[in-house]
Order: C-alpha cells, then structure tokens, then sequence
C-alpha cells in the first residue's frame, strides 16, 4: 500500500494529498489544484515556496533555481519536493485566478492527423484524441511518441486551437538542429497515423476573462501557438478589447498565417496585427516594422500611452520574453496584468543541468 501525506498549502488554506514518491507539484496537478510552474524540472523557480512544518526530500535541482542559503531557509522547489511526512508550505507565488481555474491534469490517448510545413523550421502538427481535453487558451500538454525506429520522446508544446476543439489540437512546433522530435517530423520517424499520449494541461499563461484595457500579444518562433489560441478565444468570447498582436520573425519569408490574419483583421476592426522582421535591413519590398520585437513594442506602448493599462501575453525563445520583461516594468504593466511563456529548447535544458551537476559535484 501506498503511503499517502496531507500537504496544506498557505495562505490559501488548500489542502490535498501526496502520494509516497510523488512530487508535490504533481500531486497537486492530478487532483486539478494548479499551482504557480514553469519548467516542472527545478530550474526556473517559478515554483519556489517555504517549508512550514514536516518534513520533504528534494531531488535535484539547479542551484540557480534554488542556492543553498535558500534551502536552509527552508525554501523548496515544489517540482522537486517529495513529502516524507504530512507538510505545510507557504506560497511565495499564488494566482488566486489560476486556483479558481484549475483542471486535473490527465493523460489521454491519441493520434497524429497531420503535419504541415508552414516556414523552413515551423511545423503544424494536428493530433486527433480519443475523448475531450478541457483546458484554458495558452496552455499546454505534454506529448509521448514512439517513433519508427522505436524510440520514445515527450515534449511539451501549446494548444493553437481554441479550447472550443476539445479533441482536434494543433500545435505549432519550430524546427531546431538538434530537436530529436521536431526533426523526426521531417525525416519520417514521426508520421501521420502515429500514436501519442497527451497528458496535460499545464500552465499558467492562460487568457483571462472579463478584464479592462487592451489586450498586447507578443510572439515570435512558436510562440505564435499559446497566442494564436488565446487571440481566436478572446474573439470568440465577444469581449469588446482593442489587441495589439506583435509577431517577431527574421524574414518575410518567416512569417506564417498571413491570409488568416488578414481575414481576422477585416472581420475585427479592434484587432491590429503588427509583423516585426530582424532581419529585413535590405529588403527594400517590405514596408512594416525592422528590428527587435521588444523594442517595436516599446515604441507603440509609448504611442498607445496605455501604462499598466491592459493584459500582456509573451510567448517564444527565452532571449525575447527576457528583453521584453524590462520593456513592460517601463510601461508600469505590473506581475498580475503580465503573462509569459518561455520556450526553452528541449536539448538545451538537458545540457545545461548536465553543467549544473558538474558543477555542483
């Protein structure tokens, strides 16, 4: 029989149970408690708390996520954090709107429908799933295959659809040199017909209802995807929201959906798309916005004068949401109105606790 532990979370007064050699964040995500995360592997932080009373063993975990002042300030990683005994911890980070929103995380079973090459490194990848998957727009899932050769991969990738196609999901997934699953799509290893495994939904970068002042997405890469989502459910919703849409990409050649954007804007005239290209400097054909997405959204945030009035979505590679981070704080839009999702690169990751290990023997 299994040993099962009582975790009382504060000052929320939630309590739940933890099962002998289960992670606490887990614990709370299969009973539909969703607490603050991020990397779900003990190196970003994000679920960072303090250890009231009893007792937890922490697996390992990346120094900068949590030093070791930290941990003997009874600070943990509740990513990390096995319950040895009943626990009570306090919450450094809570969303009282992600708490009220919460849904179990569950695996479901399902099947690749298509594949589609969008740029040279971004796929469209559809999977098809036996029974419906509620989640909230931004979220995302945790995908397993198996490959031809046998292989077994599971990465984590965000719902593009709207919440409303509960078990028809599309993801959009950039190519990289060395991304075993994004590089069997193309050489054949992962194919339409294969079967996956979802299991989800995780994440806190999810669209919030029922809010005032205009909505500021930021993509780039595929990043497009959680924004994509929560760009066609907020205009589903029918909320009245002037959205400011910032795609960054290198080439015009990089950029994707464009018909179905076009089709967006005319049908909604609140809706502003604005394209950003790093790398157009002689491109003499293309009339939009050149450089850094960050700083064409600091321009119009100074043009729009909407300080801290509104709710911003940023999702994509780690080097554009951190250089947008400092952007945002200028414009006075604070912790609770500021949304993002890192995309940290599956192989790098691994090599970089790898480094954390080393360093730490």
């Amino acid at each position: 029989m299994t040993d099962t532990y009582t975790v009382l979370l504060q000052p929320v007064g939630v309590e739940f149970e933890a099962e002998d050699g289960e992670t606490i964040l887990d614990a709370a995500f299969r009973q539909g408690i969703s607490l603050p995360h991020g990397c779900k592997e003990g190196q970003c932080s994000a679920c960072k708390s303090i250890l009231l009373d009893g007792d937890v063993e922490l697996k390992k975990h990346s120094t900068f996520a949590l030093s070791e002042t930290e941990r003997d300030a009874d600070h943990v990683l509740l990513c990390c954090s096995l319950a040895e005994s009943d626990v009570e911890i306090e919450l450094l980070n809570f969303d009282e709107e992600l708490l009220s929103k919460s849904i179990a995380v569950k695996e479901f079973a399902g099947a690749i429908t298509g594949i589609e090459k969008l740029t040279s490194d971004i796929r469209q990848v559809d999977i098809e799933l036996e029974r419906p998957l509620k989640f909230w727009a931004g979220q995302y899932v945790e995908i397993t295959v198996t490959t031809s050769q046998g292989q077994t991969i599971t990465r984590s990738f965000s719902m593009a659809n709207s919440p409303l196609e509960a078990e028809k999901l599309r993801f959009i997934i950039k190519k990289y040199p060395e991304g075993k699953f994004s590089n069997e799509l193309d050489e054949g290893g992962i194919r339409i017909g294969a079967k996956v495994t979802v299991k989800g939904p995780y994440g806190s970068c999810f669209r919030r209802e029922a809010r005032q002042g205009p909505l500021i997405l930021v993509g780039a890469g595929s990043g497009m995807s959680p924004i994509w989502a929560i760009l066609n459910d907020h205009l589903a919703s029918g909320e009245q929201r002037d959205v400011h849409f910032f795609y960054g990409a290198r080439t015009r050649a990089d950029l994707f959906y464009l018909d179905e954007i076009s089709s967006l804007t005319a049908a909604n005239p609140s809706l502003k798309f604005i394209p950003v290209l790093s790398e157009a400097s002689d491109d003499t054909g293309w009339n939009g916005e050149k450089g850094f997405v960050h700083e064409v959204v600091d321009a119009h945030l100074k043009e729009l004068d909407v300080d801290g009035n509104g709710d911003v979505y940023a999702c994509g590679p780690p080097p554009m949401v951190d250089a947008l981070m400092p952007v945002l704080f200028m414009h006075d839009f604070d912790g609770d109105r500021t949304f993002v999702d890192r995309f940290t690169i599956a192989n790098e990751a691994d090599e970089l606790q790898q480094k954390l290990e080393a360093v730490s023997r």
